[in-house]
């Protein structure tokens, strides 16, 4: 036996002893047995495994939108001179709250042609009356009471046509009922608010003139808001309908669910489209923003959620020390992703092992040392 053979069985026969003459000693089928001592000095802690029914599939960035359906564009009805601008962006309003004012010239003219129709049909209606009376008592004949009775639905019909500009025009039934009865003409044109939401957006200021249909203020109805969310081209079969998507870092741990797959793939960046709905209280995100998500599914297999510092790597496998009688047993298992700090594992599991949680590096480095022939 030269002197390096000699050497290294001698290191070798050393550290045996000094391995032996402490408490912790690796059996050959994967039992670490540990002392009370070691265990308290190595510093390891122990949890339950937590059995989870969602399993997650794939992180992306996605976009916070307001549905289509909820957003209108406030427009002017008529040309005219923005007298005042009552709210802001962001402001909250509700359903016919007075959002501007304008001077319209053009609507005084319309109130002058409503009223004007107005005394006609009175006037026709009291010819109506008598006609009818006179009908009655055999003095008219019938073809003058035709006449009558047609003139009068022709006087009906255009107080309905001026009425129905008026209220095109954007004044409300009080309004022109208040207009009817004091014949008192008014340029001035209040803009409602048609729901009840938050003003996104401003396009008009006070002292200008604007012609008609011009865009004043974007209004949203945000109860309901999406994700529009980019999806890699060869994930998106991983992805299904209804599945789970949460928003990270947000307070309440909000929450979506997919509703829509696209049928193409955007050739600039080869992703599928996809839209999710968000779930409950919209305050945690806001229109426009760009958020991180995570999409899970739902598994019928078993699966359990560790913390990452739990599991153990080693020769591109994955390990969990798992509390026995004598010390830990170490087991595989497979990562099935990944949340923040904790991890979805599933392996041979009961639900009622209880692994180290704290000091795995530790139990690692004893298995593997011990477990070596070097």
């Amino acid at each position: 036996m030269n002197l390096i053979t000699f050497s290294k069985v001698q290191l070798r026969t050393t550290l045996a002893l000094c391995l032996l003459s402490s408490s912790l000693v690796l059996a050959a089928d994967n039992n670490i047995q540990l002392s009370e001592a070691n265990f308290t000095n190595l510093g390891i802690k122990l949890g339950k495994l937590a059995a989870v029914n969602q399993v997650p599939v794939l992180y992306a960035p996605a976009k916070v939108v307001v549905p289509p359906t909820h957003e209108y564009v406030i427009a002017a009805s008529q040309a005219g001179l923005v007298l005042k601008m009552n709210v802001a962006i962001g402001d909250s309003v509700k359903k016919g709250d007075i959002l501007a004012q304008l001077d319209s010239p053009e609507l005084l003219s319309m109130q002058r042609l409503y009223l004007k129709a107005v005394s006609e049909l009175q006037l026709g209606t009291l010819a109506y009356q008598r006609d009818k009376k006179l009908l009655a008592d055999g003095v008219i004949a019938d073809r003058r009471w035709q006449e009558t009775a047609s003139q009068h639905n022709a006087f009906a019909s255009e107080v309905d046509e001026h009425r129905q500009l008026l209220a095109i025009a954007g004044m409300s039934d009080g309004e022109i009922n208040q207009l009817s009865k004091s014949h008192k003409l008014s340029g001035q044109l209040n803009i409602r608010a048609p729901i009840t939401g938050v003003i996104m957006d401003r396009m008009a200021e006070a002292g200008t003139r604007i012609d008609i249909h011009a865009p004043i203020y974007r209004l949203a109805n945000l109860d309901e808001l999406w994700l529009e969310i980019n999806i890699p081209q060869e994930r998106i079969d991983a992805i299904k309908l209804g599945d789970k998507v949460t928003i990270e870092n947000t307070s309440n741990a909000l929450t979506a669910e997919i509703r829509l797959l696209g049928q193409s793939v955007n050739p600039q960046n080869q992703t599928v489209h996809a839209r999710a709905v968000i779930k409950g209280p919209q305050s945690a995100v806001r229109a426009g923003q760009q958020v991180n998500i995570q999409i899970a599914q739902a598994t019928t297999s078993a699966a359990f959620k560790v913390p990452n510092v739990a599991i153990a790597q080693n020769e591109g496998s994955s390990f969990v020390f798992v509390r026995t009688a004598s010390g830990f047993q170490v087991r595989q298992i497979k990562v099935l992703g990944k949340q923040g700090e904790e991890s979805i594992i599933s392996g041979d599991f009961t639900d009622s092992e209880q692994i180290a949680t704290q000091g795995a590096v530790a139990l690692k480095a004893n298995w593997l040392g011990l477990g070596s022939e070097e």
